[in-house]
């Protein structure tokens, strides 16, 4: 009789624990474009953010000093280190211009840590 009702409390609790476990996964965008007249490129990091032009948007340090990447291979790596995982990798060319390199990644999140 232990046994059953230990096994019916134990099935009764896995619904809870489940829950807690549910991943989402959630995307990012690197944006890599060159400098005019120079050899580095400036990267934006879109997390899917609403965005305002009256808000500065760019990525900052735990200081809160701006963050600065030395080339899109260091914005890769800093991702990496956050436990990103590239995805996708694409240039986009417009006109005449040097193309827009873009770089999509994804990780994945407890459901509780998106909201």
């Amino acid at each position: 009789m232990k046994s059953v009702l230990i096994t019916l409390l134990l099935l009764a609790t896995l619904p809870v624990l489940a829950q807690d476990s549910t991943k989402v996964e959630q995307y990012c965008e690197v944006v890599a474009t060159g400098r005019l007249l120079s050899n580095k490129v400036t990267i934006d990091i879109d997390y899917g953010e609403e965005r305002s032009i009256w808000k500065d948007h760019r990525l900052r340090t735990d200081e809160g000093k701006l963050k600065k990447f030395n080339s899109v291979i260091d914005a890769m790596n800093f991702l990496g280190k956050e436990g990103w995982k590239l995805v996708n990798a694409f240039p986009i060319n417009i006109g005449n211009n040097p193309p827009v390199y873009h770089y999509v990644f994804r990780k994945e999140f407890n459901s509780s840590e998106t909201d």
